[in-house]
């Protein structure tokens, strides 16, 4: 058993990482640290299934501290000018950066995230989405004047009020750039509920924040299960909330909400189609497509999990794909050549397991995977599955897996690959793959999806992401996030006694 030793009062150091990750036991409330009053959490590896830190849950009384301090500071940091909460957002991300290092490892520690993964993801994500927000802050936020009929307007952004974003365990530091530090900007207080699956990750993050020196009551962070979530989202001093989650857990938010009509901003996540046409170069499509549908181990939002082929290229795109997924290195997430880690935990196993059972007993055809590793019979693997041969109905074809399973399909021309990719409820992310640019932008615009890459594998999070349908609504990151946060003004300005507006 991998064991934390207590440093002092404030301070654990994880025996496995030699990383201090300080306040384990702690809750992150309106810029200070607090001793949770909740239940212990035992933080177990996925990797090799061993308790690897102790840590504590907030208590509901402790939540509710949270949305208090929020609320408090909710004028406070509304009137805030915009080139402070850009100054205060700036010294959060530096420190941040500072550890970044030590969180990759966290999060691969925790969540069974590879840490090459996890330096991709805040190198090409999270940096991103945090700076351009940084940068377009002030201008976005500018006052507007317009003419009218009956005089003068002016056209204010203002803060919508509290805001609790509710953080997914595969991307915690990403989502934090993509919907916090807009909401922030914005003016909004944010209490940060994130999954107890990046507890220690998170740890790090409040603790940046904490150095970042925000004003009282502006940024908490609270790590624990569903009763803590539903605190938060049923609380009448939260104005706005902001998941990236599950079905299950939107429709939960939707009826905490809808009473006091607070705005609700939703990523749940998809079913994302890659059309290859006939032309498109097979290498450089697949550098896209093999991380594009695997990347750790399925569980991302945007994941590729439905390849579609002409039938003159089945074939020689299977055989590429089976080729890409075995050579994946699949093992300790902590090596950095590791390609495929475990998967969050058992049941998740189990989810991929039954889809996989499932697509076997409607006909699917498999071509690689479908078994944990030979050799890893600990911790929560499972091999990068692929098959072909589908119904269109099946359920591999039509459920979000979360897991390492990847459908490939076959279309008749391009009308049918179109329709194909959008015979699905989700709606999130997709790709086209073509020598002709111009051709696959104007397939790209023809599938209903809230982004779209040629040639690529994205979305971009310097540029604004959401779903269409049941992949949620809404935007976040990028400039136009942060308008998500405000309420639009109209100030009507007329003439004064003396003739002047």
């Amino acid at each position: 058993m991998v064991r934390t030793q207590r440093i002092g009062q404030d301070s654990t150091t994880s025996a496995i990482t030699g990383i201090d990750i300080g306040h384990a036991e702690d809750v992150f409330v309106g810029g200070a640290w607090w001793r949770a009053s909740g239940a212990i959490h035992t933080v177990v590896s996925p990797a090799t299934e061993q308790p690897i830190a102790a840590t504590r849950h907030p208590s509901i009384a402790d939540t509710l501290a949270a949305v208090e301090a929020a609320d408090n500071a909710r004028d406070v940091w509304a009137a805030a000018p915009v080139s402070e909460r850009v100054a205060a957002c700036a010294r959060w991300l530096d420190a941040v950066d500072a550890r970044a290092a030590d969180l990759d490892v966290l999060w691969a520690v925790e969540a069974g995230m590879p840490v090459r993964h996890g330096r991709a993801l805040y190198r090409f994500a999270a940096v991103p989405a945090w700076q351009s927000a940084l940068a377009g802050a002030e201008e976005i936020l500018a006052d507007q004047r317009r003419s009218s009929e009956l005089g003068a307007v002016l056209l204010r952004r203002e803060s919508v009020g509290v805001v609790v974003a509710i953080l997914p365990y595969n991307g915690p530091v990403v989502t934090v750039a993509s919907k916090v530090i807009p909401a922030l900007l914005a003016g909004c207080p944010v209490v940060i509920k994130a999954a107890p699956e990046s507890q220690l990750t998170m740890t790090i993050v409040a603790e940046c924040a904490r150095l970042a020196g925000f004003p009282p009551g502006v940024v908490s962070v609270v790590c624990g299960g569903v009763d803590v979530g539903q605190t938060l989202t049923r609380d009448p001093r939260v104005d706005m909330v902001s998941l990236t989650g599950g079905h299950v857990a939107a429709q939960d938010v939707l009826a905490a909400t809808r009473e006091r009509y607070a705005r609700v901003q939703l990523e749940l996540g998809g079913k994302s189609p890659a059309i290859i046409l006939d032309d498109a170069p097979l290498d450089t499509a697949m550098r896209s497509l093999i991380p594009g549908a695997t990347n750790a181990a399925g569980q991302v939002c945007a994941l590729l999990s439905r390849i579609l082929v002409s039938r003159r290229r089945h074939d020689e795109v299977i055989e590429r794909l089976r080729v890409g997924f075995e050579r994946l290195r699949i093992g300790d997430p902590l090596d950095p050549a590791t390609h495929i880690g475990p998967l969050v935990n058992a049941a998740a196993v189990r989810r991929t397991e039954g889809v996989v059972a499932q697509a076997l007993a409607d006909g699917a055809e498999l071509i690689t995977g479908g078994t944990r590793p030979e050799g890893l019979d600990v911790g929560h693997y499972y091999r990068p599955t692929l098959f072909t041969g589908i119904p269109e109905d099946a359920q591999l074809i039509r459920r979000e897996v979360f897991g390492p399973a990847t459908a490939v399909q076959v279309y008749d021309d391009v009308a049918d690959a179109v329709r194909l990719a959008n015979a699905t409820e989700f709606g999130l992310s997709g790709a086209v793959f073509t020598a002709n640019t111009d051709n696959g932008i104007e397939i790209a615009t023809r599938i209903r999806a809230g982004s779209v890459a040629v040639n690529a594998f994205g979305p971009t999070m310097s540029a604004p992401f959401g779903g269409v349908k049941a992949s949620g609504w809404g935007r976040e990151a990028g400039p136009e996030g942060i308008l998500g946060f405000t309420e639009l003004k109209q100030i009507l300005i007329g003439q004064t006694p003396n003739g002047t507006a």
